[in-house]
């Protein structure tokens, strides 16, 4: 199935169609995220010990880094791919940019 790449006319912004799967596959991941952040706030409005807040931000970043693993696999197979295929090798530049920023 091939996934759609559109930019668009207005603010030459890029947009990719994605398959209700992965959608629901990327919105549960931040949904949990969200929850982990609030329950952060939580425990520094009821002024809780730093080391368990420290915890549960290792926990959000984990969580964040499971999404950025789960998006970069879709868009490599999807748009670097079809991209390649296309003969648009400066996709790969573009990857290597965003794995350089993922990297800091």
């Amino acid at each position: 199935m091939m996934e759609e790449t559109k930019t668009c006319v207005h603010c030459s912004t890029k947009h990719k169609k994605r398959s209700e799967e992965e959608k629901k596959k990327l919105l549960t991941r931040l949904k949990k995220a969200e929850g982990q952040i609030r329950g952060i706030e939580k425990m520094v409005e009821d002024d809780l010990y730093c080391p368990d807040i420290l915890i549960q931000v290792s926990a959000v970043t984990s969580a964040l880094n499971s999404f950025n693993k789960e998006l970069l696999a879709c868009h490599i197979r999807s748009c670097v791919a079809e991209d390649i295929r296309e003969g648009k090798d400066e996709v790969i530049d573009e990857l290597v940019g965003v794995l350089q920023k993922l990297m800091k």
